[in-house]
């Protein structure tokens, strides 16, 4: 609480960008985000579908929204939605509510297409808005803490405007280079994470066929050559680790269908630029096969009940 407070103190004498933060979609991510940034001492507006969502974002000290419109009449706008149409649509509902301006600045850290981040840019630019594609890595316990990983494609001048927001938000804050290298950083990023997270779900799995106890097999894991995230961080076993969605039945972590939302962009793009990505399309096929068996909400992870030929609802 007292690194949060001196934090908070840094970023406020820091030249930080003045003026109301508009934040949309407060889901398990953009909720942790939004808290984090009024905790900082951001004056922060909050808006989502969901009334409980903003109900949260609220009692971390966000001022409730109750459309878009409101979100206009924000200084600067921060973004956390499921993909491009949502972030499309939420553009064109903030530029036809007056949003823009000299100085305001558009922040979007859902994973999208790099094209259509691209394209969203030269829209918000006409209007004198600095857009920024910046999603993270860190996942629900990552934006918790504060502790995210932020890949920002801009250029340098607006990631100096950017930052004092970012690092409100996230531990790390990585220049991937010009508009649509955040967006292409990010998908790379999951495109590998997808496929750790099969190989850790099939180890575990025949480790367990093998009559070995799950939680010793993940020990020597993850302090030998197979150590990834996926296993020492977020595994996908409900016996090995606490607090990770596995133990919540799956729930409250990164959606099935937002996994296969990625992995789906980066093998187009991959498809794009004629590269090979045979990982990355066995992983793909194999969580469409999870959502076609209902799994569609769990958390990434619910793979290993997959290859046990599991549902869990």
């Amino acid at each position: 609480m007292l690194a949060r407070a001196a934090a908070a103190r840094r970023l406020l004498s820091s030249g930080a960008p003045a003026g109301k933060i508009g934040f949309v979609g407060l889901g398990n991510m953009g909720g942790s985000m939004a808290g984090n940034l009024a905790a900082a001492g951001f004056d922060v507006v909050a808006f989502d579908l969901s009334a409980a969502s903003v109900a949260r974002a609220v009692a971390a000290g966000c001022a409730p929204a109750e459309s878009l419109e409101d979100i206009a009449e924000c200084r600067h706008v921060v973004t956390m939605l499921p993909s491009s149409p949502h972030v499309s649509g939420a553009v064109d509902a903030l530029l036809g509510g007056g949003f823009g301006g000299e100085g305001s600045m558009w922040i979007d850290s859902s994973t999208i297409d790099p094209l259509t981040s691209r394209e969203l840019r030269e829209r918000l630019a006409a209007k004198g808005i600095a857009k920024l594609d910046a999603p993270v890595s860190g996942g629900v316990k990552g934006a918790a803490a504060g502790t995210l990983t932020f890949m920002v494609g801009s250029t340098e001048a607006e990631l100096g405007q950017a930052r004092p927001l970012l690092e409100a938000m996230g531990a790390n804050v990585i220049h991937c280079g010009t508009s649509g290298a955040g967006q292409s950083t990010k998908l790379c990023n999951n495109l590998a994470m997808g496929i750790q997270m099969v190989g850790v779900s099939e180890a575990l799995n025949l480790g367990e066929k093998l009559g070995l106890d799950p939680k010793v097999l993940a020990s020597v894991m993850n302090t030998s050559t197979s150590r990834c995230w996926s296993s020492d961080s977020y595994n996908p076993h409900p016996a090995v680790l606490e607090a990770v969605p596995a133990t919540n039945n799956y729930d409250g972590g990164f959606g099935v269908s937002l996994m296969l939302k990625d992995l789906k962009l980066a093998t187009s793009a991959a498809e794009a630029v004629g590269s090979s990505t045979p990982l990355g399309n066995a992983t793909k096929e194999l969580y469409s096969m999870t959502v076609d068996h209902g799994m569609g909400g769990k958390d990434f992870g619910v793979v290993l009940q997959m290859l046990r030929g599991n549902r869990i609802e």
